[in-house]
């Protein structure tokens, strides 16, 4: 039952630049500024039991997201919930050594930090049941070359490495025994065309960013199914004296 001063559970989103995006909409104007609105994030809409936290951190890899971590997320207080912690990173991991050696983060040691992430977690009792874990997309190679170049620097990403980084964090959760959704894989399915998922060949599009919640919500409702509802739904209340409907 709800209280007074209760605090609502939370499902943080832990991520990179893809994560940090998913709470902005880009809308373009005739002029060639762009107007970027923050906006809740859909799911926070949909459950209508949690804060959904967007701790995103654009241009971070797991070493420095593991550095972080215990800033970001930490020991739940008495009265506090963690519903979900979603961990989605990779995209700057899987840079090339040669080109981008500042992001790019070895693939073992990648596995490793992940890993690391989830232990913890576990440290401070958000065990692996609360836990999914995100791949990155697949990188669409010729529109991020364009990008890599209009800002003075060569292709720094093959599509190639990004799998086999998306594997390697499919097989961490795998063997963590917490929930993954595959985004790399499900993009490439069939030999679709996943280009229109991403806006600039890194990053997710709007049609992207659909694309994941349309996957991840399965995954989060079974975090979340069981968490009752802090207010009553409208349907409940007593129109005539509203303030009886509400717990003290």
């Amino acid at each position: 039952m709800w209280a007074r001063g209760s605090l609502w559970p939370k499902v943080i989103l832990f991520g990179d630049s893809i994560t940090q995006r998913m709470v902005m909409k880009t809308i373009p104007r005739k002029t060639t500024k762009v107007i970027k609105l923050w906006f809740h994030w859909k799911q926070c809409h949909r459950l209508r039991k949690c804060d959904v936290l967007n701790r995103g951190l654009s241009g971070y890899n797991t070493k420095w997201a593991l550095s972080v971590l215990p800033k970001i997320i930490t020991q739940p207080a008495n009265q506090e919930t963690i519903a979900a912690v979603i961990v989605m990173f990779g995209a700057n991991d899987s840079a090339l050594k040669d080109i981008n050696p500042v992001q790019h983060i070895p693939l073992t040691e990648y596995a490793e930090n992940l890993k690391g992430v989830v232990q913890y977690l576990k440290s401070i009792d958000i065990c692996e049941d609360k836990v999914i874990m995100v791949t990155p997309p697949p990188l669409d190679e010729s529109a991020w070359e364009k990008e890599c170049i209009a800002k003075g620097s060569k292709l720094n990403r093959y599509n190639s490495v990004t799998n086999q980084y998306a594997a390697a964090c499919v097989k961490v959760a795998e063997e963590c025994g917490i929930d993954v959704l595959d985004l790399c894989t499900l993009m490439q399915m069939k030999n679709q065309d996943f280009c229109s998922y991403l806006s600039d060949g890194l990053h997710l599009s709007e049609k992207g960013n659909t694309f994941l919640e349309t996957h991840l919500w399965a995954l989060l409702v079974k975090k979340t199914e069981r968490l009752p509802m802090i207010l009553p739904h409208w349907s409940n209340v007593d129109h005539l004296n509203p303030e009886a409907s509400f717990p003290v």
